[in-house]
């Protein structure tokens, strides 16, 4: 994927207000408008710009992308960095414009083809107005959701001042995660989102859950897998090992001849949801290196007493 560097091709630096990316939207609105302009590349210019305007012309799009920093060039590739937008709140968004489908995988990499929508569109009386509700997307650790937990996250909110310059205000909250939670999921924040008018009540803060990547553990819905390292007597044999979960520890029976990729479960020791996931143990039969002359012998008299082919079934 290419980075897209929205600045450059609209002519602007970093730090334009809003009124210079609108000016310098409509001149080159004119100068790559298929219907009227003599450029060749017309078409793809005027959709790249499309693309562009969307993201800076959004205080939230802006500040988020502004988040990538100003060291990426044009086509580049480029990968997000992890958690870019981890703290971010967005009133709603993603795509708004007819041409939308027609924008970069950049673009859809970075804010989605869904966008920030809202679940709440918000009510509206005669003098008061409720606020919007806001989302943000926090990564927690797999082992919050095992045992619940409080964590203090920060968020940043992109403002717009009466110069039309962007700025990002920031904010700490104490968050209850509770036990059981899965990715994907959200926690609501009554009265945490934006102001409303008059004296309307706040909206809502929406933070959606992402597990941060574990060392050991990766995650399907409920469920939790863990990739085993065996020895190949363990394996052959047999034997009773300590394993690790994220919420302690338990020992496992590894049946004799067990196999590569082999699953054991553990029923309902996945993540604790109210029908809680199972555990998979995944056998990664792991070789002793034959570094010694020892380690050497003990493999060719394996080699001589087993008399093993490991294609066999292939015919050769």
């Amino acid at each position: 994927m290419q980075y897209k560097d929205y600045y450059k091709f609209m002519g602007l630096s970093r730090d334009a207000s809003q009124d210079e990316v609108k000016r310098a939207y409509k001149k080159l609105a004119r100068k790559y408008h298929p219907d009227v302009s003599k450029e060749t590349d017309a078409e793809a210019k005027f959709k790249e710009l499309g693309e562009a305007y969307e993201v800076l012309k959004d205080p939230e799009k802006r500040a988020a992308y502004n988040q990538l920093g100003a060291n990426w060039k044009s086509g580049q590739d480029f990968k997000p960095p992890p958690n870019w937008d981890e703290g971010f709140e967005f009133k709603g968004g993603g795509f708004t414009g007819s041409d939308s489908h027609e924008f970069s995988d950049f673009f859809e990499q970075m804010f989605g083809r869904a966008g920030f929508q809202s679940p709440n569109t918000g009510r509206k009386t005669t003098e008061h107005l409720r606020g919007q509700d806001s989302h943000a997307k926090i990564h927690i650790d797999l082992e919050d959701s095992y045992r619940g937990a409080t964590r203090n996250i920060s968020l940043s909110t992109p403002e717009m001042s009466a110069q039309g310059e962007l700025h990002v205000k920031h904010r700490s909250l104490n968050v209850k995660i509770p036990k059981g939670i899965k990715q994907g999921q959200h926690i609501k924040l009554a009265g945490q989102g934006n102001p409303g008018l008059g004296s309307g009540e706040a909206g809502d803060l929406f933070l959606e859950l992402v597990f941060n990547n574990h060392p050991l553990y990766r995650v399907a819905e409920t469920d939790v897998y863990l990739d085993l390292p065996v020895a190949p007597w363990e394996a052959a044999l047999g034997a009773k090992i300590k394993v690790p979960i994220p919420d302690g520890s338990v020992e496992l029976t590894i049946p004799p001849n067990s196999r590569q990729g082999s699953k054991l479960r553990l029923t309902g020791r996945g993540l604790p949801t109210k029908v809680p996931g199972n555990f998979f143990v995944v056998l990664q039969i792991v070789l002793p290196p034959a570094k010694t002359d020892q380690a050497k012998e003990i493999y060719q008299n394996m080699q001589q007493t087993l008399g093993f082919n490991p294609r066999e079934s292939m015919g050769v």
